[in-house]
């Protein structure tokens, strides 16, 4: 089983209530190899919800107690952020997944890039959250950008 982001299988859970709908992934939900999951909804935010980046660090920072996830209203969100990185990794150990394909350049979910905590719209290298979480626990996680249907 592979954890796929559920906005990217045109579910409306991004932060905005819209979706980031990414064709290739039907496939793989066609055919049963796929378990829908949104961290940001597991840990208890709304959709819509205020968009949030990670300051001080990134997810690894976040898990380590180094860095807080705050919302563009100056809202502390981290114990969410921790607790859907939390729920998401039960839910990979239960179905046994051993890959994620995650939104990139989310404060949750981003695998290679993720905003830099100052709501400008500037990118930096880094994870989320809950792709922290899973890679520490031995499951990769890759972005839309990286889909080889043939190595999933």
């Amino acid at each position: 089983m592979i954890l796929i982001s559920s906005c990217m299988a045109g579910l409306a859970t991004r932060y905005d209530g819209n979706d980031a709908h990414v064709e290739q992934l039907d496939q793989l939900l066609q055919a049963g190899k796929a378990v829908l999951v949104c961290p940001e909804q597991l840990g208890g935010l709304p959709t819509p919800r205020p968009p949030a980046e990670i300051v001080g660090g990134d997810g690894y920072d976040v898990l380590d107690g180094k860095a807080s996830v705050i919302d563009i209203n100056g809202c502390d969100v981290t114990e969410e952020f921790l607790k859907g990185a939390q729920q998401t990794l039960k839910l990979a150990l239960s179905v046994g997944a051993k890959q994620a394909v995650l939104k990139e350049h989310s404060p949750s979910c981003g695998s290679s890039f993720i905003y830099n905590g100052t709501f400008r719209g500037e990118k930096k290298d880094g994870v989320g959250v809950t792709t922290a979480l899973l890679e520490r626990n031995g499951i990769r996680v890759i972005s839309e950008d990286d889909i080889d249907l043939d190595n999933l």
